[in-house]
């Protein structure tokens, strides 16, 4: 039976992951800050599923956090055939007058800590030659975002990062694949700090679990990356691309300005 780690499991697109991967008869790491919601995810998974599930309560923000994870999934002698990295957090504002400390958070959530977890796993998956990574990303990875700087770098760096892994680990039967949800109905938007004229979208909203299904199919068919979300959403990551920098960035700061 296959085992999943997956991080920060306790909510939203972490959560999805368990649940879905539960339904599959995988067996289950969960990874986040939250004591008492890993604790009862595990309880009500284990109840309706024969798996076995490991939690483990740790900050990845923390120094060694990922070695810390690394070592105890070693001492229990457990095999991760799917490393999903899904914790992040983001921050709105001017980045100027923002908290720094915040902003560093972010980047050693987002970038240092899923750097790391791959680091560590990746060599196992090689030697066995198998085994896959799902890097969660975002579709604000495909623009600079005023208002919110550090944390549409840190989604494009997991867009650029995974992509590359894709490609170099393809020889030893190894599936990487980033996948970049639009507007999902999570509490990300409250997290953030944005202002409740801007928390709205008039893209459709996805659910976690159909950004789950959807990743993993894609994951199925061996794709580099996946885009959710309606047409809106595939029509913006394309026009990012293509529209003047100066243009898009004027567009982008006059929209997200609260």
């Amino acid at each position: 039976m296959s085992t999943a780690l997956i991080t920060g499991a306790s909510s939203g697109i972490g959560k999805a992951f368990a649940q879905q991967l539960a339904a599959q008869n995988i067996n289950l790491v969960l990874v986040a800050r939250s004591q008492e919601k890993l604790y009862q995810l595990t309880k009500e998974l284990q109840e309706k599923y024969k798996i076995q599930i490991e939690f483990i309560v740790k900050d990845l923000t923390e120094n060694n956090a990922a070695k810390a994870v690394f070592d105890i999934v070693q001492a229990k002698g457990l095999t991760i055939d799917l490393l999903i990295n899904n914790a992040g957090i983001g921050d709105y504002g001017d980045f100027a007058s923002s908290d720094g400390e915040k902003q560093v958070k972010i980047v050693q959530l987002n970038i240092l800590a899923l750097v790391d977890l791959t680091h560590k796993f990746l060599p196992l998956m090689r030697q066995r030659q198998s085994g896959s990574i799902i890097n969660v990303s975002s579709i604000t990875a495909f623009q600079p975002m005023p208002y919110l700087s550090v944390y549409a770098a840190s989604k494009a760096f997991i867009v650029s990062f995974s992509q590359a892994l894709w490609a170099e680990n393809r020889p030893y039967g190894i599936r990487v694949i980033v996948t970049c949800p639009g507007p999902i109905e999570t509490n990300f938007f409250a997290e953030a700090n944005f202002p409740p004229s801007l928390a709205g979208s008039t893209e459709q909203m996805f659910t976690s679990e159909e950004v789950v299904k959807q990743t993993l199919k894609a994951l199925e068919n061996r794709q580099p990356a996946v885009v959710i979300g309606d047409v809106k959403t595939q029509i913006r990551t394309i026009l990012a691309r293509i529209v003047p920098r100066q243009i898009l960035l004027n567009m982008l700061a006059r929209s997200f300005k609260s």
